[in-house]
Formats: structure tokens, C-alpha cells, sequence
């Protein structure tokens, strides 16, 4: 099925699986809202590619930990489109401001992960949802294993952040699942062009070459592509009774059992 001449937001579409999400809603004749915080040329870069691919759209500036910014963000929205019939919420901020173990981890970096997450995310759904007409289609990237594990020590702030999030989504689910409005999780696993590449060079090539030998099933990491296919697949009108779930797509990542060394797992 088409989603041509549909309408959606994506927050933290600058770049990176943003991006990525956006470029594959347009390749489908989606019109999409370009979210950014500081980044306005690679804003203004991931418009001109949609463009390119015979969709279209605006850019949008807003500090998603800011309420009266979220609120100003969908004001411009309305202007633009009247209406939204997707939201995918993805925006995060940089490293600096949340990325400390918890015994260094400042009040002001936790604040700086749960607003941008837990917080944005609920004022995202309760605005989106009264401008969206039924069947609609509201999607969480996340980071799951949040929820369960705990070694990421400099993760604990958007650990905990993307674990409210999850939980907040599969509320949202019962609450607007009336309306045929679905509400699902995305979690990627170490995918490129992300927040997990933005670490130090030599952390990020451990990273990759971890997964190239066997930790994914699949031999590599995601890309921003892989994250914005399943977005597509969330999207369509055969996906409307899917609701209050969480989609891993890692490369089979989060099936794989910690206790064993992997030479032992492949026998």
C-alpha cells in the first residue's frame, strides 16, 4: 500500500537514523517535517534529499526538552499540514550532555535525558494525538535493553530515560488504540550514523568488529536505512494491529545469550 500524501513529523531528522527514517517516508510520497535542534544545514540537507526523491516538506527548529518549544513545533506543524498521520520521536542530545557513569552523573545531565526522552515523548503523543485523524501511526526509537541491563555504566541516564519511554508507549498504545491510532517501540542495535559512531574512533571500530564476528547474527551493524525501513513497515495500513510493541531490529543482536562465550554458542 501507498502512504502517499501522508504527513509526519520525525524528530532528529537532521541526520544520522533520523535522516534515515525521513529519506525512506519520502521515497513512499511521504511529506515530512524536519526536526532539528542546532543542526540546520544538515536540516536543511536531509530536505533537499527528500526533495530529490519527489516528496516534500519544512524544516523545524525546537529544544525537545523545552514544553513551550515541543508546543511551538507542532504549532508550525499545523500551519504547514493541518494534520499528521505519522509521528516518529528520535531526537536525543549530544553525548556531553548526558553520557557519565552514575556516580558522576550531574542532576543537570539526568534532566537533560529524561526531559528529552520521557518528557518530550508524553507531550509529543498527547499533541500529535489530537491532530492526527484515526488509523494514525506514533513510533518510539528507543534502546530497549535500557529497561534490563545495566553494564552501559555511562548510559544510565538515557538508559533510564528510554526505559520510561517504552513504558510510556505501550500506555499510549491502550489509550489511543480506540482510534486505530497504533503506538510502537523501534529499538536499534549498534547502527552507524548514531549516537554509538559518535564515540571515540577507536571505541566505535570495537564496536564493529565485535559485531562483524558473531555477536549479530546477521555479521555487521545497522544502518540508518535499516532503522527507516522498519519505520516503513510500522507505517502501513497492513501493520494497523500491531500496537504496543517493541520491533528490535539489531540483526538478531538481542536473541544472542551473554553467559556463553560465543565460541561455545557456535559450537
Amino acid at each position: 500500500m501507498s502512504l502517499r500524501g501522508k504527513r509526519a513529523l520525525v524528530t532528529g531528522s537532521s541526520r544520522g537514523i533520523g535522516r534515515g527514517i525521513a529519506l525512506k517516508l519520502a521515497e513512499q510520497g511521504v511529506k515530512t517535517a524536519i526536526h532539528y535542534y542546532k543542526q540546520e544545514e544538515a536540516a536543511n540537507e536531509t530536505l533537499a534529499q527528500v526533495r530529490a526523491r519527489g516528496s516534500d516538506g519544512f524544516v523545524v527548529q525546537a529544544d525537545v526538552t523545552r514544553p513551550e518549544e515541543i508546543q511551538g513545533m507542532f504549532d508550525r506543524v499545523r500551519r504547514e499540514f493541518d494534520k499528521l498521520d505519522i509521528l516518529v520521536s528520535n531526537a536525543r542530545p549530544e553525548l556531553a550532555a548526558f553520557y557519565r557513569p552514575p556516580m558522576e552523573l550531574t542532576l543537570e545531565q539526568w534532566n537533560s535525558a529524561l526531559d528529552s526522552q520521557a518528557q518530550a515523548f508524553l507531550l509529543e503523543a498527547q499533541t500529535v494525538a489530537r491532530m492526527m485523524p484515526d488509523g494514525g501511526r506514533i513510533i518510539a526509537i528507543s534502546y530497549s535493553p535500557s529497561g534490563r541491563t545495566g553494564s552501559w555504566q555511562p548510559w544510565i541516564a538515557m538508559g533510564a530515560a528510554k526505559a520510561a519511554m517504552d513504558a510510556l508507549a505501550r500506555y499510549f498504545a491502550v489509550a489511543l488504540g480506540r482510534r486505530g491510532i497504533t503506538v510502537n517501540v523501534i529499538s536499534p542495535g549498534a547502527t552507524d550514523d548514531s549516537v554509538v559512531s559518535r564515540l571515540p574512533t577507536e571505541v566505535f571500530q570495537a564496536i564493529k568488529t565485535w559485531h562483524e564476528s558473531g555477536w549479530t547474527p546477521l555479521g555487521r551493524i545497522g544502518t540508518p536505512e535499516d532503522i527507516g525501513n522498519a519505520v516503513l513497515l510500522l507505517c502501513m495500513e497492513e501493520a494497523g494491529f500491531i500496537t504496543g510493541q517493541t520491533l528490535h531490529v539489531d540483526g538478531g543482536a538481542s536473541i544472542m545469550d551473554t553467559v556463553f562465550p560465543l565460541g561455545i554458542q557456535q559450537g
